[in-house]
């Protein structure tokens, strides 16, 4: 049955009037903080999943007996098929609406996460991350859909800090919780035991997920002047300057998160000889900085940048590429995680830039599929990031790797400069 949305009646005079709008700002902020926990606590499990394939290469490397470059591709394999699933997915969202996707995301994923646990050599465990990225790729263009829905344009991008924030979390708190499970059970039951939690949540969001508030409420009336209102068409979306501007940005500022994702584990273990729980608490630290930093600049985004990206995107970029730099330099393994927690968190900070626009300005009929476009060019970083570090790992070295993380943070920079600031101009 399709959800009612959430109305909004005219103000009325007098004290009757107060209370019904008090009430009915009430059911709004309800809605949205409904909303913003359930698609933060998905993007969370959603990238515990994905951290968790990090955190396990050295023991599938030596259970399988896998190159470096051959670990790159099981990361990458799920990379290329998630990032195909972004725009059907996005489509779907459009097409049925993000709740149905949202569930059927979850269970799918779910079940290819306990599959993962069953594999016997490099080509079925492939094939599982291959599937387990389709699923999970049908699940961002929904997710941004359902938030565009249930929330008012002014408050977007805090909001979206939260959820996104959640994401960033999940390297975080994964590998402080991901590290001692696969010590105690090892990495096949690990993957087994993250399936279950992603089931119930499914179960959850299907029971609790509120319904939409009415448009009148939730798009930006400045939407109505850019040039994709007036052409009313998915190919127009697809075929929009400002919006690959936004997912070749996108791109390229994600290309540093996947890269320090998937290969910082596999360095403090095999190159600085760190044992697995001391590589899961120095994993963590940048990524829980980047979570909190993603948030506050959510707020940020809404109350001081709301029309002037380009401020927050280009000094926060530019500063991103020294940091990750400097990281590469670094002798020791403090060092080197404090240069990568300060250019992670100053890339978080302006992250709900790039996704803030396009929320505000796209149609909504059209949102998941822009969304999933913008997205799909973002997780283009997570297929190709991981399987050049790894050729480069095995070729040079580790720090050579990261080091194609401060060209890509640098190009970002350089890209930000012509990204559109307001609707009217999208």
């Amino acid at each position: 049955m399709k959800a009612e949305r959430v109305t909004v009646e005219e103000p009325s005079r007098g004290t009757g009037g107060s209370v019904r709008n008090m009430l009915d700002n009430k059911s709004i902020r309800r809605t949205t903080t409904v909303t913003v926990g359930l698609l933060s606590t998905i993007w969370l499990i959603d990238m515990v999943d994905r951290v968790m394939i990090g955190l396990a290469l050295p023991m599938i490397g030596d259970e399988f007996s896998l190159s470096s470059t051959q670990l790159g591709g099981v990361v990458s394999v799920f990379a290329i098929f998630y990032m195909l699933g972004q725009v059907p997915g996005g489509m779907l969202a459009d097409r049925f609406g993000p709740r149905p996707l949202l569930i059927v995301a979850l269970i799918l994923w779910s079940v290819f996460t306990a599959l993962t646990g069953f594999a016997w050599g490099l080509i079925s465990l492939m094939v599982m991350r291959a599937m387990f990225g389709i699923s999970q790729g049908l699940f961002p263009a929904a997710s941004f859909k359902a938030l565009a829905e249930r929330t008012r344009p002014k408050t977007r991008a805090t909001a979206m800090g939260f959820m996104l924030g959640a994401n960033n979390l999940g390297p975080g708190v994964a590998p402080l919780i991901i590290a001692p499970v696969l010590m105690a059970v090892g990495w096949r039951d690990a993957f087994w035991l993250v399936a279950i939690v992603g089931a119930v949540i499914g179960t959850v969001v299907w029971l609790v997920l509120p319904a939409p508030l009415d448009t009148e409420i939730s798009e930006d009336p400045e939407a109505a002047l850019q040039p994709l209102a007036s052409e009313h068409s998915r190919a127009a979306v697809f075929k929009s300057a400002s919006v690959w501007k936004f997912a070749i940005l996108f791109c390229l500022a994600n290309m540093s998160a996947y890269g320090l994702m998937t290969w910082v584990p596999s360095y403090l273990l095999n190159d600085k000889g760190l044992s697995l729980i001391d590589t899961g608490i120095f994993a963590a630290i940048p990524f829980i900085v980047t979570a909190l930093a993603t948030i506050v600049g959510g707020r940020l985004v809404d109350k001081y940048f709301h029309d002037r990206a380009r401020i927050l995107l280009i000094p926060c970029m530019a500063t991103s590429a020294v940091l990750l730099f400097l990281m590469t330099t670094a002798d020791t393994v403090a060092m080197f995680t404090f240069y990568e927690t300060l250019a992670l968190g100053i890339s978080g900070l302006c992250s709900m830039s790039i996704f803030a626009m396009p929320l505000r300005a796209l149609p909504s009929e059209f949102l998941g599929s822009g969304m999933g476009l913008i997205n799909g060019c973002g997780q283009f970083a997570g297929f190709i990031t991981p399987l050049v570090m790894g050729w480069m790992v095995d070729q040079f070295s580790y720090m050579a790797a990261f080091g194609v993380l401060v060209g890509a943070t640098s190009a970002a920079a350089l890209v930000a400069m012509i990204v559109p600031q307001t609707p009217a101009k999208f």
